[in-house]
């Protein structure tokens, strides 16, 4: 599953914006705190991203892949805004933040097509009514014909 996870595009980008990320923060002064720990925050974003596809790809419930997602999103957003300030806090080569941005683009393309992909008929109610699929709300009570996705591909883990 791990192989199948790393040959995913959207992985694939995302450890291409992990490379990226560790050589532009190299770049940054070891002097400036405020970049070191922007340079933590960077690099942990990109790997929650990392984890979360892993985490979504490994299980089929609808709701739990959503709620990656969203992490996902957060963290890509992250990513994305970091660079507004770079100069500001003395990165003078901070035009290489635009690599970046260009990177999350791509991804967000892939991000999209890789959500659509989610089968919204692989779900256990969620009472917190934040991941449920369109038109099931928190009350909904679930037939025992609903959970036969549970019995597909025994080997799958969740």
């Amino acid at each position: 599953m791990r192989d199948s996870i790393k040959n995913l595009p959207l992985y694939q980008k995302a450890e291409e914006i992990y490379e990226t990320l560790k050589i532009i923060t190299a770049l940054f002064p070891d002097d400036n705190d405020y970049l070191q720990h922007l340079k933590m925050n960077l690099l942990e974003d990109i790997m929650v991203i990392q984890a979360k596809i892993s985490g979504a790809e490994a299980i089929k419930l609808y709701d739990i892949k959503m709620e990656n997602a969203a992490i996902i999103r957060k963290a890509a957003r992250d990513i994305m805004v970091s660079g507004n300030n770079l100069e500001m806090f003395g990165f003078t080569d901070s035009k290489y933040y635009k690599l970046i941005r260009n990177l999350i683009e791509e991804f967000r393309i892939l991000f999209v097509d890789w959500v659509a992909k989610f089968n919204p008929k692989h779900f256990i109610v969620d009472e917190w009514g934040l991941f449920n699929p369109p038109g099931i709300s928190t009350d909904y009570v679930q037939r025992d014909d609903e959970f036969n996705f549970l019995d597909e591909d025994e080997d799958d883990e969740f």
